[in-house]
């Protein structure tokens, strides 16, 4: 029996559930309403609390403890253990974002190379890749939803960086993207440095946000809840340019036949990782262990090159992992 919940999604204050659909197409695109009934937070979190003392480096995270255990010999107590217990991985994603995860308007699935992470770490847990719920949510919830107990897990294009460490804990690197602009076709504007006095837009709460204030200090910060916000403000003129990881603003270019990502170099790295309760070490390991995995048999590769090898080129290394986290 499959038993893969379908994504509820949470208001901006907090989390709620609700039926889920999923991905989109490059002929339709509807952003995904959030509703704003509260949630009943529920957390989840177990293991040994371990807040970073320092941040030499913030793509170090925690070493597995050994081998990737069995579903059937998953440790006693643990994070993982409990989640089993309750029969789905929770899971915090985006429905909006074409290629990582979004809404299939044909299948009524949420899809993406971000909601096969969460199907590979649900398969680890229970021997099944369909024993999962996600929990949509912005780019600014990924945290609280964490702090709050709200996910057990957040898979949602999410930048690993010191300010972050300082509240959740982090896998290793899965994927390494880069900020780049959108403009129109037909734009003069070739990289961030051209659009000085020019209203550009980024999702609040990002580090895209944060490095558009940093690194084009005379441009113009606009702010939506998401890209697809920042799409809907392009569409309608009321920015000039938006903002983001080359993933997601390839999935931005494929929905608008007037949008155009230029050939430009990336003006920051953007190294995602999938995101955890601060608490959730053991988890940390578990997924480490897992992600591994993944690198050395191919899976890596061929979850890139399903959804992202048409947008981006052929498939690079898969990041490596660093850990030295204590």
């Amino acid at each position: 029996m499959r038993l893969r919940w379908r994504t509820p999604m949470l208001s901006l204050a907090s989390l709620a559930s609700v039926t889920v659909l999923s991905a989109c197409t490059l002929f339709s695109y509807t952003p995904t309403p959030l509703p704003s009934e509260p949630s009943n937070p529920q957390p989840t979190s177990s293991g040994s609390p371990a807040k970073p003392s320092s941040c030499a480096d913030p793509l170090a995270s925690y070493q597995p403890s050994g081998p990737l255990p069995t579903p059937a010999t998953l440790p006693s107590g643990s994070t993982m253990a409990k989640i089993q217990k309750r029969g789905r991985l929770v899971a915090g994603v985006s429905a909006d974002t074409y290629l990582l995860g979004s809404r299939n308007p044909f299948t009524g699935e949420i899809e993406g190379f971000d909601i096969d992470m969460v199907k590979a770490v649900a398969e680890a847990i229970f021997g099944d890749r369909d024993r999962y719920q996600l929990k949509v949510i912005t780019a600014a919830q990924r945290i609280p939803a964490l702090e709050k107990g709200d996910v057990d897990i957040v898979a949602r294009n999410m930048t690993i960086n010191c300010d972050r460490w300082k509240q959740i804990a982090f896998s290793t690197e899965y994927y390494r993207s880069g900020q780049k602009i959108l403009v129109r076709k037909g734009s003069k504007a070739n990289s961030i440095n051209d659009l000085d006095g020019q209203k550009v837009c980024a999702p609040r709460g990002t580090s895209s946000m944060d490095n558009l204030i940093k690194k084009a200090p005379k441009a113009i910060p606009v702010a939506a809840d998401n890209h697809t916000g920042c799409l809907a403000l392009f569409q309608q003129g009321q920015v000039a340019a938006i903002t983001g990881d080359d993933t997601v603003l390839a999935g931005l270019a494929a929905q608008d036949p007037y949008a155009v990502v230029p050939d430009q170099k990336a003006f920051t790295e953007e190294p995602y990782g999938l995101g955890f309760n601060e608490q959730d070490v053991d988890f940390v390991r578990f997924v480490n262990a897992r992600l591994d995995e993944m690198r050395a048999d191919g899976e890596w590769t061929r979850i890139y090159n399903r959804w992202l090898r048409d947008a981006l080129g052929p498939a690079p290394d898969p990041p490596r992992a660093v850990y030295g986290r204590r």
